[in-house]
């Protein structure tokens, strides 16, 4: 039986992002922040209806602020009281876990997908998702990029504009490009 590229994205196997298929679901995800970013701030409240039905969980008081932008949506977690600041973007091919009372900076990337290393197999669309998963009260500085596959833990701090590639150990502070430890407990 041939796997569907959404079962290989979900498998994280490599499969083609410019599947049809996957295709409407960024459109489904497309339509959901259009709703978001554009509805009137008391009118939105913490999210745009469609978005919080597109998510795929949503603990009471988690918010995003507009702009936002997400790739597909229903592989979005956010935990009770979690903070999204203006400009959040997340690609999430893979599960992007945020936990209790996490706070996003202004700007914050998380990038699941990783495109192929050959120019044949980018060309192709190929891409790997790799999901992130970020601790309960972690602070995420403005403008940090998270990469796929890394976890932030519990109480963590990542300095604005710091670029994350390896995971980050709880109540532990990163700055910097790559990010390195500063401080530790």
């Amino acid at each position: 039986m041939v796997q569907s590229e959404r079962a290989k994205m979900a498998d994280g196997e490599w499969y083609a992002c410019l599947d049809d298929d996957l295709g409407a679901l960024r459109g489904v995800a497309a339509d959901a922040v259009f709703e978001h970013n554009t509805l009137p701030p008391r009118q939105r409240g913490n999210l745009g209806p469609a978005l919080r039905a597109l998510l795929g969980g949503v603990g009471e008081g988690a918010r995003i602020e507009a702009p936002f932008h997400c790739a597909y949506g229903f592989n979005i977690f956010l935990g009770p009281g979690t903070f999204l600041n203006a400009g959040c973007i997340i690609l999430d091919t893979a599960p992007v876990r945020l936990g209790k009372g996490t706070l996003l900076g202004p700007n914050v990337q998380i990038y699941c997908a990783e495109h192929h290393k050959e120019a044949a197999g980018r060309q192709a669309g190929l891409e790997i998702a790799r999901p992130v998963t970020i601790g309960d009260n972690a602070c995420i500085g403005g403008s940090a990029v998270i990469l796929g596959g890394v976890s932030i833990g519990e109480g963590a701090i990542v300095g604005a504009g710091a670029l994350v590639t390896h995971d980050v150990a709880a109540h532990t502070t990163v700055v910097g490009n790559p990010a390195r430890v500063v401080s530790r407990g």
